[in-house]
């Protein structure tokens, strides 16, 4: 029975882009060993995977806190701890998903006689026996997995990017709707990522809020994680009530189990959007200084971006914080927009 191991270590958006490799590899060799490694704090978007036979989690965090804090014999131990770990499961096959020296690092520690990286650099290139550059259609949400899914040989035919959740956290869900009075129906809003260059502006996300419960009866909800908690109780408060903040309130699954039963998600470039397109949820996000992928491959989810001769500038804008592609996207624009993906989605029942 071979293993086949896949390093994809984050973001959490990636690793969703990623996710239907994973079903791929599956179907090309059903009865193989299929280990991911990932940062811990990302571990539980895999643990649920059935195609997925273990989940190895990277301590990455901890190694940096330990190298910034010059505990170099810990930092080594943890290394050849994973090192060693990794050499238990005798791996075939392993797949670097992200390209980079740290994850390019963990493949050649795998002890993988086949060792695959998709468009690396950074000096990975020279510890894979084969790479792969990222190909596909830029437009496509997640081209670069199925074009090295293509490269492979693996089946494409029922690409679909998958989020599970277990049991446990759907109940969580259900009842927390049911204390908050949010069975009627509610929207998802997921304002807040890394970089202020793809966040939209606050007092258009307290009008769109408004403007979901006046005229499509849903209840608006804020949806982050804890770094975010400042912003969310500053635009709570700026709603007059009608925001529910639920931000740093739920893990990373629960906000998926939330998500999957919401009417509506709302959010820029950001992790929690991209679970939104997977999870099949009416799902519009809002990009700006990031290159978007036009092509969702839903008809239930739909990208607004407005393309400026900067464009796309990533962490490098030159707009003196104007962000004027951002800035394109009107409040009625995105109305507009999520009238319509509920007016489809109704029509599909």
């Amino acid at each position: 029975m071979p293993t086949i191991l896949l390093i994809r270590l984050s973001a959490i958006g990636d690793i969703v882009f990623a996710s239907p490799f994973i079903a791929a590899l599956r179907r090309a060799h059903p009865n193989a060993r299929i280990v991911w490694l990932v940062q811990a704090e990302y571990r539980a978007l895999l643990d649920h995977h059935p195609d997925l036979n273990e989940v190895i989690a990277c301590p990455l965090r901890h190694w940096r806190q330990l190298w910034r804090e010059r505990r170099l014999i810990e930092l080594l131990r943890g290394i050849r701890a994973l090192h060693i770990t990794l050499k238990s499961y005798q791996i075939d096959l392993a797949i670097d998903l992200q390209g980079l020296l740290k994850s390019g690092l963990l493949t050649w520690l795998s002890g993988a006689r086949e060792r695959i990286g998709l468009g690396s650099r950074e000096g990975s290139q020279w510890l894979m026996t084969r790479t792969v550059p990222r190909g596909g259609n830029s437009r496509r949400i997640g081209s670069e997995y199925r074009y090295l899914a293509e490269t492979l040989h693996l089946p494409t035919d029922d690409w679909a990017m998958a989020v599970y959740y277990s049991a446990t956290e759907a109940a969580f869900i259900a009842d927390m709707l049911l204390e908050k009075n949010l069975l009627h129906g509610y929207a998802v809003l997921c304002p807040f990522t890394t970089r202020p260059q793809k966040h939209w502006f606050e007092d258009r996300w307290l009008t769109v809020a408004a403007r979901l419960h006046a005229e499509l009866g849903l209840t608006p909800i804020l949806l982050g994680g804890t770094a975010e908690r400042s912003a969310a109780t500053r635009m709570t408060a700026a709603s007059n009530g009608q925001l529910v903040n639920l931000v740093g309130k739920t893990s990373l699954t629960e906000a998926a189990a939330l998500i999957d039963r919401a009417a509506l998600v709302i959010a820029v470039d950001t992790g929690l959007g991209h679970i939104g397109i997977a999870l099949n949820t009416p799902s519009l996000l809002l990009f700006g200084s990031t290159r978007p992928y036009l092509d969702t491959e839903r008809a239930s989810a739909q990208v607004l971006y407005h393309a400026l001769p900067c464009s796309p500038c990533k962490r490098h804008p030159t707009c003196d914080g104007n962000f004027d592609c951002l800035r394109q996207i009107s409040v009625n624009a995105v109305m507009n927009a999520a009238k319509q993906l509920i007016q489809n989605e109704n029509s599909s029942r």
